[in-house]
């Protein structure tokens, strides 16, 4: 369901301004019988000014940022975890998911290590399996992190289809050089840089985490 954007009246406030304070320089001048020298000079720098106005307010539509749309996700909320999972990194994927989800826009969670999905939380989709695919690859392979904004847009779509199925924006983070923590949001475009870098950190804990686990 979309959000109210709460600065609606204030982006259209000018351009309202600016056309009445037009339209009362109009009625003035077609109203005055004879123009003098200091009315006309006034009337010329009323004009400007609601130009400016206009302008000002065409501007504001345009640059100033939108809460982007938000959907309810379709799917049951759940906490999946692995029972064969050291205590250690079941209590290092239960905090690591909660931090997310609970402070950043991530509705659906999964993390992926080796094929197999030892967590899912948030909103499930209808799949617990997980096939990664192109995406998913080319995440383990780069050790790069992939961010699709808008995830409707993309071909590459169909092989999340583990997250629910109006899920709106995902990133597919890695965790070390097996893993993968997999995010999905509610809204587009909604991850910041700075959630970005915080998801970063959180999955490079958890690598370290799942390889002393794995060592041990």
């Amino acid at each position: 369901m979309a959000q109210p954007d709460p600065n609606q009246v204030l982006r259209r406030l000018p351009i309202v301004v600016g056309s009445l304070g037009a339209l009362l320089l109009l009625v003035n001048r077609f109203f005055t019988p004879e123009l003098t020298n200091s009315q006309a000079r006034g009337d010329v720098l009323g004009v400007v000014l609601s130009a400016v106005l206009i302008l000002t307010g065409l501007i504001w539509q345009q640059v100033q940022p939108r809460t982007p749309d938000t959907v309810e996700l379709i799917g049951e909320e759940g906490f999946d975890m692995s029972p064969d999972l050291p205590q250690a990194v079941k209590t290092e994927l239960a905090w690591a998911s909660h931090l997310l989800l609970t402070n950043t826009v991530t509705r659906s969670l999964l993390v992926v290590v080796q094929g197999k999905v030892l967590l899912r939380r948030g909103i499930l989709g209808k799949k617990s399996e997980v096939k990664p695919g192109k995406i998913l690859q080319r995440v383990v392979e780069n050790q790069k992190p992939v961010y699709l904004v808008d995830l409707k847009v993309y071909p590459g779509r169909v092989e999340f289809d583990y997250l629910p199925e109006n899920t709106q924006g995902v990133i597919c983070q890695p965790i070390g050089d097996k893993g993968i923590l997999i995010l999905g949001a509610n809204a587009p475009r909604s991850y910041t840089k700075q959630d970005e870098k915080w998801i970063a950190g959180i999955a490079d804990k958890l690598a370290v985490t799942l390889s002393l686990a794995g060592s041990s």
